[in-house]
């Protein structure tokens, strides 16, 4: 009789619980490139507003988090709405996305982030989480201004092509990737640490 070894090695690689998903077209109207940050200004008015609301559920998730070491379902979904928007917002802003964004971060924009359930999380990085992001962020920093360099020669080029070059959006993607994995990290979505790939 053969006893059953346990899997110590999946073939398939675990996906980040904060996950980009792409489905644009790589299509461009060169009218709303032309305008897209006069465009976009409602929604950072939109995201500022919201940002400071997502702060205060953060606040809130931290402390329950720090006692019950589980982010409570209903922050949980506020806030990955707020995140789900944010990424929105900046594929938007960055010419990753064409379509207008919806103001209520629903699911279902050309460039997207799904974002698992609350689960269990270790209490002790829940309370260092703001200290143990700092080398993420520095990462996230620079991605940053890559991103922007990248925004600023993918507005020509659609301007010009009425499309985005494919190599230019997955430059996109992988920053705001990148982004919204550290403010999910950050916000108590997820107690797995941004990754430099999806896996």
């Amino acid at each position: 009789m053969s006893e059953q070894l346990p899997v110590l090695f999946e073939d398939a690689p675990v996906q980040h619980p904060i996950h980009l998903v792409v489905t644009d077209d790589l299509q461009r109207n060169r009218l709303t490139v032309f305008f897209r940050l006069l465009l976009a200004i409602p929604h950072f008015i939109w995201l500022a507003l919201w940002g400071i609301a997502a702060w205060f559920a953060v606040l809130a998730a931290w402390v329950v988090g720090i006692f019950t070491g589980r982010v409570p379902d209903g922050l949980h979904g506020f806030i990955a709405s707020y995140l789900r928007y944010l990424t929105h917002v900046y594929a938007y802003a960055s010419i990753a996305a064409d379509p207008f964004p919806a103001f209520s971060g629903a699911a279902g924009y050309p460039i997207d982030v799904e974002i698992a359930p609350p689960v269990k999380q270790s209490r002790l990085t829940i309370f260092f989480r703001l200290l143990l992001v700092i080398p993420a962020y520095i990462v996230l920093s620079v991605l940053g201004y890559v991103g922007q360099l990248v925004a600023f020669f993918s507005w020509f080029f659609a301007l010009f092509t009425g499309r985005l070059h494919g190599g230019l959006r997955d430059v996109l993607a992988y920053w705001i990737r990148y982004n919204a994995q550290v403010v999910g990290y950050v916000f108590l979505l997820t107690q797995r640490y941004p990754s430099f790939s999806d896996d």
